[in-house]
């Protein structure tokens, strides 16, 4: 093998250049993003404003705005990229500069990125602004505000960079950046709804039309129709912005979006000290009351302010994962706010005095009221026209168990909040009886600002009567919402009994990879394709549907179990990943626009003209040699029909190696004890004159036309104290012993996370999977397993994991993670923590 140029390097030489070659690679990859941002900060600097934004009188200048171009500043859609609005606004242009400028430097070039930038920047300012000047001119309440104020927008020119980078991409990529860099501005536009934020929406216009200039006449114009998975996570998305927006709105200062008015509908916040004083002016039960929503917000309870918020974001991963709960859950709760909203514009229309509006104020807060409406029917109408994605259903008992949840914690929430208050009935101002509580229970479960909306609520000032005004509702919510998101992250498979003996039967006839062998052991759950010629292996971890190896089955039909696996996935909201697979699947999956990595190297030994001879056989000559002169045999059983005495020193061995390590053993695609009671799979022992088990290893078959037509090495244990060479022996003699048989290749199997060295530069997450390699190997020693197999001069084929949605990669390592260690205790973890620490 060949050694990393790291380790062959002269020791002192060059690490000082390698290091700052490192901190330096940022630049010579996007050396315009870095001189933009360094630009930007300076510029600040030097000019004073980079506490609170520039002075009135320096953005005066170089704002842009209605004001700025009727005063004749023709250079302020230009200068208004260099400067962000305060210490906010650097930070959040510098993160998007980095995340969208400098991929789309190393996509576009330095000039071309500039160009564009430059362009957008110019061309977005003067499309927003006149947005700006059309608004205020048709009457707009929003935009007229609007039309008197400038502002720097540096993110527009950013924006419009993106946009044009879309066309470069993916379909799927392509899709989800023209989401996110319209959903974002829009959602700031109607809840923030500053100058810039209109500019940006400016910037996303002109970057779109400037992508479809430069690419007009290629296929990136062309956009294939979203997936069944696809369109689902853009729904999801559609509705967690439509969730977010408020939060976004109550955190934000001078929010003047149209929505922005009523973002407490959906985000409560707390009275501030002018609403205060006007309820205490009122009178001394509205005063009580002001303070107690004052003291809800004063704890841990503030979070039920966000509780419609925090309820479609969990509809969102439902909706994500194609449920038709989630779907009508979701219709259900705007439908309910949808009917608050319209009760709320009859009644502050016909008592203003009520709600603190005076005449002026009660057109213009109805007029925000319906805007808002309608925003609410566009999701509704959204999910209507794609109730179609939405149709799979929870079993029974998921239902059940979630329904039994939610009335319990509901009953014993109502049951708390009324038995508890009666007794302490003196807490309450005036003193609460029963009507009075129950009257006020619904409110308990709304965000406070709804107090008093519908019912007469009782208004607490005793301590355990504020405790309970504060933290029934939300235990209430803290429980549904965490039983609403366990539901729908929890896997359901369905399996039929008989399918694992089909699997079987699919198997042994017609074959599979070399990996094939371990879709029998316990675990799997099985997909066939129409005819039943194919067939996937596969367990499913939260949203991931992780195969275990290829496709097997009839060799014409394996190639297109590929796509039609993964139409299973899309109907059931799984992502698949096909795992430990090789360049055929491989192949298949790039002709779906597909992304793969190695994730271990399979080491295959051709039996035909095996002989151990020559120098490069030597280690294994020595074994064979050693062995005979000790009186170690070779015996071949299966495990179920060994000798109890041998089974035992088998168990024995095993049971050391696991506490030499102090973790557990892995599964997966790694064999136990338990995957040697099998009669089909092979044991090989070295047993000494004394018959002592110095060592083990179980072949599994790899079926060919209905027979075996070579053997996978799976389970290999030694005994610490047995004679060296052990392993070579064992393995040397069932190559010999295959070979008379007449069976074509053994295959050593694959070293998870281990590979060769290869010429080209391995790829961001390839050099990942090797770091993650080279810290489990003082733990596992997949890599040292790999170099003892080259002793046998094997063949090596890569062998990958393929997966369709790179965004999905997290979840796909932790399904893989935990098929690995399914039982990896806390404290196995933290000892395995320390040992890759050290």
């Amino acid at each position: 093998m060949t050694a990393p140029a790291a380790a062959t390097a002269a020791p002192g030489a060059p690490r000082p250049r390698h290091a700052v070659g490192r901190v330096l690679a940022p630049v010579r990859r996007a050396p315009f993003t870095v001189a933009l941002i360094l630009v930007l900060w300076a510029v600040g600097a030097a000019t004073g404003s980079l506490a609170a934004g520039p002075a009135d009188a320096l953005l005066d200048r170089i704002g842009v705005g209605v004001p700025a171009l009727a005063d004749g500043h023709w250079w302020a859609p230009l200068s208004s990229l260099g400067w962000a609005p305060g210490p906010g606004g650097y930070l959040g242009t510098t993160l998007v500069v980095l995340l969208l400028l400098a991929p789309a430097e190393r996509r576009l070039g330095a000039a071309r990125t500039a160009a564009v930038l430059v362009t957008g920047q110019i061309l977005g300012t003067l499309l927003g602004t006149g947005l700006i000047a059309l608004g205020a001119a048709a009457g707009e309440t929003w935009l007229t505000e609007l039309s008197a104020f400038r502002a720097t927008a540096p993110g527009t020119g950013v924006l419009a960079v993106a946009a044009v980078l879309s066309f470069e991409l993916t379909a799927l990529w392509r899709r989800r950046l023209r989401l996110l860099i319209t959903a974002v501005p829009l959602v700031l536009v109607l809840y923030v709804g500053h100058v810039q934020q209109v500019l940006h929406i400016g910037g996303v216009a002109v970057g779109c039309a400037l992508g479809a200039v430069l690419h007009r006449g290629t296929r990136r114009l062309r956009t294939r129709a979203a997936s069944r998975a696809e369109g689902r996570v853009l729904v999801a998305l559609v509705v967690a912005a439509f969730a977010v927006g408020p939060a976004v709105a109550a955190f934000s200062r001078d929010a003047l979006g149209p929505f922005a008015l009523l973002s407490n509908l959906f985000f409560s916040s707390g009275p501030d000290q002018e609403l205060t004083a006007l309820y205490c002016a009122s009178s001394a039960q509205e005063c009580h009351l002001v303070h107690a929503i004052q003291h809800f917000y004063d704890s841990p309870a503030l979070l039920m302010g966000a509780m419609v918020s925090a309820l479609l974001l969990v509809l969102a991963e439902g909706l994500r994962r194609g449920l038709r709960l989630a779907r009508r859950t979701t219709v259900a709760v705007l439908a309910v706010w949808l009917a608050l909203m319209a009760f709320l514009a009859v009644d502050i229309s016909a008592r203003p005095d009520l709600y603190r509006v005076g005449p002026a104020g009660v057109t213009p807060t109805v007029q925000a009221l319906v805007e808002q409406m309608a925003l609410v029917v566009l999701v509704l109408l959204l999910l209507v026209v794609t109730r179609a994605l939405f149709a799979l259903r929870l079993p029974g008992a998921a239902v059940r168990r979630l329904t039994a949840t939610v009335l319990g914690t509901l009953l014993l929430a109502c049951a708390a909040y009324v038995g508890i208050g009666l007794a302490v009935r003196d807490e309450y101002e005036p003193r609460a009886g029963l009507p009075q509580l129950l009257a006020g229970l619904p409110s308990e479960f709304l965000p406070p600002d709804y107090d008093g909306l519908f019912w007469d609520t009782p208004v607490p000032v005793g301590g355990t009567a504020l405790a309970l005004y504060e933290y029934v509702g939300l235990c209430f919510w803290a429980v549904t919402l965490g039983a609403l998101f366990l539901t729908f992250r929890r896997p359901r498979v369905r399996q039929e009994d008989a399918a694992a003996h089909r699997a079987r039967e699919l198997l042994t006839t017609h074959g599979g990879a070399t990996l094939s062998y371990l879709t029998t052991w316990p675990g799997q759950h099985y997909w066939f394709d129409d005819a039943g010629r194919a067939a996937v292996a596969y367990r499913v971890h939260s949203t991931v549907a992780l195969t275990t190896g290829d496709p097997f089955g009839d060799p014409a039909a394996r190639g297109d179990a590929v796509a039609g696996f993964a139409r299973h996935c899309d109907a059931h909201g799984w992502t698949p990943a096909f795992y430990s697979v090789t360049g055929a699947t491989r192949a298949r999956a790039d002709a779906l626009g597909w992304k793969a990595v190695q994730v271990a190297e399979d080491t295959v030994v051709p039996l035909a003209r095996l002989a151990f001879t020559g120098k490069k056989w030597q280690d294994v000559r020595t074994a064979l040699n050693k062995a005979g002169k000790e009186g170690v045999t070779a015996e071949w059983y299966a495990f179920p029909e060994a000798p109890r005495a041998l089974r035992e020193q088998v168990r024995a061995l095993s049971r050391e190696w696991v506490a030499d390590k102090g973790l557990p053993e892995m599964g997966f695609t790694l064999g136990g004890l338990a995957e040697l009671d099998d009669p089909r799979v092979r044991c090989v022992l070295a047993v000494g004159p004394d018959r002592t088990v110095h060592g083990v290893t179980s072949w599994l078959p790899v079926y060919e036309n209905g027979a075996p037509a070579g053997w996978t090495l799976d389970f290999m244990r030694r005994r610490a104290d047995g004679f060296r060479g052990a392993m070579e022996f064992l393995i040397a003699s069932a190559a010999l012993g295959f070979q008379a048989e007449g069976a074509a290749f053994l295959s050593l199997s694959g070293a998870p996370l281990a590979r060769q060295d290869t010429a080209g530069p391995p790829l961001p997450l390839q050099r990942l999977l090797d770091s993650a390699g080279r810290a489990l190997e003082p733990v596992y020693g997949f890599r040292s397993l790999l170099h003892f197999k080259a002793k046998f001069q094997p063949e090596y084929h890569p062998l990958y994991l393929v997966y369709p949605d790179p965004a999905a990669l997290p979840s796909i390592t932790r399904a893989i993670g935990r098929a690995y260690l399914p039982r990896l205790s806390p404290a196995q973890g933290l000892r395995l923590a320390r040992r890759l620490s050290s």
